[in-house]
């Protein structure tokens, strides 16, 4: 699949990587970054029928996109992601991990098992991510990883101990980076979204909603697409002087 001609865009030229890119904020990055002029491949885990819509979506726009399956807990899948990647769509020089999934529970009664699946996921899939693939984004001269953390992991919530502690750690994980990889022309950012209009959101029972919202000084849920332009100004060149920042994208319900 062949990527557009002549498209005008603040990502032109980017080739991205977006794990978790069928997830309602994924799916809207990935439209998002295509939209503007970016090549991207769409990870999954297990729903292939939304990753090849999702990959429609892309070329529709213009752009170069692809499917790629992995695990994201073990290294050796990702690896082998990044082998197929190669083959199909060539080396990347945007990284947005975005891939996240949440084990609810009040913490005293929390199973191993929950803490260790979404701290794996989380914040381990961030590690081989970055691992796999770092050598690449510093070759472009240009790169770019934005973790894509949440309010939670600034704030804590109640129930939500092992996914804030994922989510505090990618940021934490983000800054230490920033550092090590800033002389070699790489940023890495964080996009900390607040309660946005997903399906994770709606799901939410209507009066737990609505004390969420009182909660929020803006009064309303973000939308994916607010957070998909958020990621695209940190990919663009207008954020080259950015790294180890954290964008809040949360309505004022912390600042």
């Amino acid at each position: 699949m062949s990527a557009g001609k002549g498209t005008v865009g603040r990502v032109v030229g980017r080739r991205a990587l977006v794990t978790g890119g069928t997830g309602g904020i994924g799916s809207s990055i990935v439209e998002g970054l295509s939209q503007e002029g970016a090549d991207v491949a769409v990870q999954y885990y297990k729903n292939l029928t939304e990753a090849n819509r999702m990959v429609e979506i892309v070329v529709k726009n213009g752009r170069q996109g692809v499917a790629v399956q992995s695990d994201l807990l073990d290294l050796k899948s990702v690896l082998a992601m990044r082998d197929v990647l190669h083959e199909k769509f060539g080396q990347v020089d945007t990284l947005i991990n975005c891939a996240g999934i949440n084990r609810d529970s009040l913490f005293s009664r929390m199973t191993d098992e929950q803490w260790e699946e979404v701290i794996g996921v989380n914040l381990s899939g961030v590690f081989h991510c970055c691992r796999a693939f770092v050598e690449e984004i510093l070759a472009s001269g240009h790169g770019r990883i934005i973790n894509i953390s949440s309010v939670i992991g600034e704030m804590g919530n109640i129930g939500q101990v092992n996914y804030a502690a994922s989510k505090s750690g990618m940021i934490g994980f983000a800054k230490a980076l920033a550092r090590e990889l800033a002389a070699q022309k790489t940023t890495v950012n964080v996009v900390a979204p607040g309660f946005i209009d997903t399906p994770m959101v709606q799901k939410i029972p209507d009066p737990v909603k609505q004390k969420i919202l009182n909660q929020i000084p803006m009064k309303r849920f973000g939308t994916p697409r607010e957070v998909a332009m958020g990621v695209v100004y940190l990919v663009s060149s207008e954020a080259d002087y950015i790294t180890g920042t954290v964008l809040n994208m949360n309505g004022g319900i912390y600042l």
